[in-house]
């Protein structure tokens, strides 16, 4: 189906050099299949959800995996246009896997009203900002159906109530009272559904993040109660619904916002059925990388952004392929780079690192290190769950794409690991910011390690750095290069270094006859240091120390602190393994 959709693109012309655009933030369904934006067919989701069917369907995957995308596709299949405004999407289905499916198009092709927001922007500093947004979100979304004013098929009063839900003050704020609010989407299936005869299929995309935003900014029980009697009256109580379907990130428990929801189903990461419609499967992306020529990059691609399993199949991060690819074909790239990292805040990691136990630590440490570790995870939580138990952010983390299952759970234990490089990287900065946290909350002990360094004393080098060590974790899996478990020591230490007023530090500057791993200007005392580290293989600190500062001396790295003027000169060969390390100075 995918390889007849590609050809219809090339034969319209469309993309650059006849191939199809890349759609890199592109969520609108409609817009992809109009723009000549390559599609990865996933409307086998319409065909597996009417199979089985559910009042109130939710979906849980992590950010950037297709939530919104899906939906927008739901929406354009489902919905029916009116007599004042006509809707024809059949055509944007032709050649895809539905279009296959003939009776259930007749069905239900454009047969059904359909209410569609998202609540990622229903958030607020405060409950009173997040009612205004809100109402917002609910309010535009009924402007959507301006036709219910003048519908003969409605009664003066259900006009009235229509009225209420679009008015709007001289700045243009929704002005529906607290308790329409409430009642405000299943106010506007019932208008749909006498105006069109027909239920209403309701899509709620991102529905937890107003609870995540309440939760962080101090008014979760207030949040929780107006979410709860809004889904409550929107499913429970709502004999003018047709199905639901609502995806997010966390599975919220039942009993905090879906109380009484008898016919509700919830599919995770950890479920077989529809494992295949959020993200990519591994023969999609060598299809797209084949199609656009980068079938070399594969290997890069997979250790990067593969190494999810949903149910139990592999799974990619599709917004990382596609920026990819994108970075890929404009020339900007020639290797992977991290996506994912500015798509939203990563404090959920630095917030584990601060709670986290010496156990927990040496878990993260197995896990950057490519090793698995086993967790009970608990995928149906409240906000209030993650202060309650550390443990539970264990589940917050996997949940959110963080962590992924290695093997089907075939028991209380989930077996959990990093599920690629990507985030890997992810880990290791928010690592490392941490560490600076925790290393300027005592100054004088800082200070005093910095200064060591001057004084050209090398036991208090090496006791301060291995103290220092000791607090945070090591990169030495044997999957990770050489250079890059240099680069972890090397990154502590330039942060330990940025502390120090008057010093002017340089990292990889070009000195002598190479480029010294850092460097430093003390001007006030004329005195430079240079240093090189090494990761000591096998616990091997004196060769490698050696090593260390036969490269400072034979490359000259020294050159430039004498070109600037610096009197004293301080040679350091440092050599990190794990948790310890060995200096000498030359």
């Amino acid at each position: 189906m995918l390889y007849c959709y590609i050809m219809q693109l090339l034969g319209k012309g469309y993309g650059m050099a006849g191939k199809a655009k890349l759609p890199v933030g592109i969520e609108n369904f409609k817009e992809m299949r109009t723009g000549g934006f390559y599609y990865v067919d996933k409307t086998g989701l319409i065909k597996t959800l009417m199979e089985n069917p559910g009042k109130v369907n939710l979906f849980t995957r992590p950010r950037r995996f297709g939530k919104t995308l899906n939906m927008s596709m739901l929406r354009c299949f489902f919905e029916m246009g009116s007599d004042v405004m006509p809707l024809d999407n059949s055509t944007i289905f032709d050649g895809l896997e539905i279009s296959g499916e003939k009776e259930l198009c007749e069905e239900y092709m454009g047969k059904f009203p359909v209410i569609s927001i998202t609540l990622k922007g229903a958030t607020g500093e405060n409950f009173e900002e997040a009612k205004v947004m809100l109402r917002r979100i609910i309010g535009k979304e009924a402007l959507r159906f301006h036709f219910l004013m003048q519908s003969d098929r409605l009664t003066e009063t259900d006009r009235i109530q229509y009225e209420a839900l679009v008015a709007m003050d001289k700045t243009g704020a929704f002005t529906m009272s607290n308790e329409l609010l409430k009642d405000s989407l299943q106010t506007l299936s019932q208008l749909l559904q006498r105006h069109y005869g027909q239920s209403v299929i309701m899509l709620i995309d991102e529905y937890d993040v107003p609870l995540d935003k309440a939760y962080q900014s101090g008014y979760y029980d207030a949040m929780v109660e107006l979410v709860k009697v809004l889904f409550g009256n929107a499913f429970k109580t709502n004999d003018s619904l047709k199905f639901a379907v609502l995806t997010g990130c966390l599975r919220i428990s039942k009993e905090s916002i879906f109380t009484g929801l008898n016919n509700f189903k919830v599919y995770t990461i950890k479920d077989v059925r529809y494992k295949e419609y959020f993200g990519f499967t591994d023969a999609e992306v060598r299809q797209m990388l084949e199609y656009y020529g980068f079938s070399d990059q594969y290997d890069a691609v997979k250790e990067w952004y593969d190494g999810y399993l949903f149910g139990n199949l592999g799974i990619y991060c599709p917004w990382d392929v596609i920026n990819y690819c994108g970075d890929l074909r404009d020339g900007s790239v020639t290797e992977p780079q991290n996506y994912w990292v500015n798509t939203s805040s990563n404090d959920i990691i630095r917030r584990f690192l601060s709670r986290a136990k010496t156990a927990d630590r040496n878990d993260i440490e197995q896990l950057i290190n490519g090793n698995s570790i086993q967790k009970i995870i608990r995928q149906e939580l409240t906000y209030r769950d993650l202060d309650s138990n550390p443990n539970n952010l264990w589940s917050i983390l996997f949940t959110t794409g963080y962590l992924t299952q290695c093997t089907a759970q075939t028991g209380e234990l989930t077996e959990l690991v990093i599920p690629n490089r990507e985030i890997q990287w992810i880990f290791i900065r928010q690592i490392r910011e941490w560490f600076k946290w925790e290393t300027e909350k005592n100054m004088e002990k800082l200070e005093n390690f910095c200064m060591a360094f001057l004084k050209n004393d090398t036991a208090a080098i090496e006791e301060g750095f291995n103290a220092y060590l000791k607090k945070t974790i090591s990169i030495r899996d044997t999957y990770t290069k050489k250079e890059m478990k240099e680069n972890f020591y090397h990154g502590i230490l330039l942060g330990l270094f940025g502390n120090m007023d008057g010093w002017d530090v340089q990292s990889n500057a070009e000195s002598g006859d190479g480029y010294s791993d850092i460097s430093v200007e003390i001007e006030e005392k004329e005195t430079g240091i240079v240093i090189e580290l090494k990761y000591a293989e096998n616990a091997s600190f004196d060769i490698a120390c050696e090593e260390a500062l036969k490269q400072i001396r034979d490359r000259n790295y020294a050159e430039k602190l004498v070109d600037d003027g610096m009197t004293t000169i301080r040679k350091y060969g440092i050599a990190c393994y794990k948790r310890r390390c060995r200096v000498v100075s030359g």
